[in-house]
């Protein structure tokens, strides 16, 4: 074995102890938490969707995180009573379903089996989509920036709070970070050269991010700024004339658009599938003639996710209370004050040092860039959907949680890969500002792991401004 395959296979098996180390400390945290609030409705959905073939629960969320959720349960024999009257009366979603859900997914946790047997099983697939990410970051990481790049954006991530606290939860957040990302780094993939493989994989990774959450059409957004960003600022191998770059733009967006069919088909799949059992008597206005019968059913899985992006545009608008006031419903710095105290010091430190580095190269112009030559495509696009996804959070009205911030996470942690890469091209020119940047961002990324250590199991709670304890631990405990 060459030095250089010794080198990358250690690199890669010190990623596999920070994400064992992630595993134990979010699968530690996750045995001292009570079921929260979304569970209830997600797990008891999960089940239903397996057992019985019917949407009709939380339909206001797309079904694959719970389907992952709860096929341990469904496979080790769970009970579930649809006889009980919180099933048989939420045939109507509104108000009757959304209320049976509650109903129903307290009644499968807490009276029909053992609720430490139900958030176990259900909980070990999420932790197990987290480390899945975990490693997404790192291997994009090290595509960004080789293998110190790798290791400091998998560093950040096995320590943030957000997803030591949420990754192993029965919600969304994980799963939307996850094929977000990997829809994201497939676009960029399939942009630089469409290939029928490359299609395929992109509609797969963007047909499961648009089975985990209906934000996920952000993504949308991202591919059109994207290709508007090659009009202005061409990418590189783009065609300079203007008969070669409008064929060239032409292949790319029927690229694009073929994976798109390859997400929708893969979504009213997943959506036909698992409502085969659901009344489809909602759909009335197309008659009650038994004629109309395999319409309706070919018309479910439109409705059912156009009927739950509707419920998640009405229940948008929330009030808030934050910095010492409250408000009728979000506001634009609600976000970036979650982030602020919310984010370990030494990541913000990393990410300071980063933006100082990247504003003073800028100024010198060196002449190598910190980005590799054939990943300038995968960067912008990353930047892009960076500024498109907090930008509709911070200006919407928005304000449930720093956890509809995972996708801007990961972006983030992302974004911190060309670090290593920025401070080794400094060591030719400045080599003692370089030794101190190392020393910084060492120290920073330590400074991080040691703070998920000495939170723990508080990570919910979790405030760097308290010294990183939970503010409602009392002194001495």
């Amino acid at each position: 074995m060459s030095t250089a395959d010794l080198r990358r296979h250690s690199v890669s098996a010190a990623a596999m102890c920070l994400l064992v180390f992630m595993g134990l400390l979010a699968g530690g945290a996750a045995r001292h938490e009570s079921v929260a609030f979304d569970e209830v409705a997600h797990i008891g959905a999960g089940v239903s969707y397996l057992q019985k073939l019917d949407l009709r629960m939380n339909e206001e969320h797309p079904p694959l995180p719970k389907l992952i959720a709860a096929l341990p349960l469904v496979v080790h024999g769970v009970h579930a009573d649809y006889s009980h009257i919180s099933w048989t009366a939420s045939q109507k979603f509104l108000p009757d379903g959304y209320v049976g859900q509650w109903v129903f997914g307290h009644w499968l946790i807490t009276r029909w089996n053992d609720p430490f047997t139900i958030l176990l099983w259900t909980r070990i697939p999420m932790l197990l989509l987290t480390l899945v990410l975990g490693w997404l970051i790192f291997l994009f990481g090290r595509e960004l920036g080789a293998d110190w790049g790798g290791l400091l954006s998998l560093t950040v991530f096995v320590s943030s709070p957000l997803f030591l606290t949420f990754g192993p939860l029965v919600i969304t957040d994980a799963s939307i970070a996850l094929f977000s990302v990997g829809t994201l780094w497939s676009f960029a993939r399939m942009r630089q050269e469409p290939s029928r493989k490359r299609i395929l994989f992109f509609g797969l990774w963007l047909g499961c991010a648009l089975l985990s959450k209906f934000s996920a059409g952000a993504l949308f957004f991202v591919f059109i700024a994207f290709a508007l960003s090659t009009r202005w600022r061409p990418v590189p191998h783009q065609p300079p004339t203007k008969p070669e770059v409008l064929a060239w733009r032409r292949m790319r967006s029927r690229a694009t658009w073929k994976g798109i069919a390859v997400a929708a088909a893969l979504v009213y799949i997943v959506y036909f599938v698992f409502s085969w059992n659901q009344s489809h008597d909602v759909l009335y206005l197309l008659g009650k003639s038994s004629l109309m019968t395999p319409l309706k059913r070919l018309l479910m899985p439109p409705w059912l996710y156009v009927r739950g992006m509707a419920v998640i545009a009405f229940s948008f608008v929330r009030p808030m209370f934050i910095l010492g006031r409250g408000y009728p419903h979000g506001k634009w710095f609600y976000f970036p004050v979650l982030l602020a105290l919310k984010l370990t010091l030494g990541s913000i430190v990393i990410a300071v040092t980063a933006l100082l580095l990247a504003v003073a190269r800028r100024w010198n112009a060196p002449p190598e860039s910190a980005i590799p030559a054939g990943r300038t495509v995968y960067w912008r696009v990353l930047w892009i959907a960076l500024t498109v996804f907090l930008g509709i959070h911070m200006f919407s009205m928005f304000d449930v949680s720093l956890r509809h911030l995972s996708v801007p996470h990961v972006l983030f942690f992302l974004m911190l890969a060309p670090l290593p890469r920025m401070i080794s091209q400094l060591r030719s020119r400045k080599p003692w500002i370089a030794t101190a940047v190392t020393a910084i961002v060492t120290v920073s990324a330590a400074s991080s792991l040691y703070t998920a250590v000495h939170a723990y199991p508080y990570y919910n709670a979790l405030l760097q401004l308290v010294g990183g304890r939970a503010p409602y631990v009392l002194p001495g405990e």
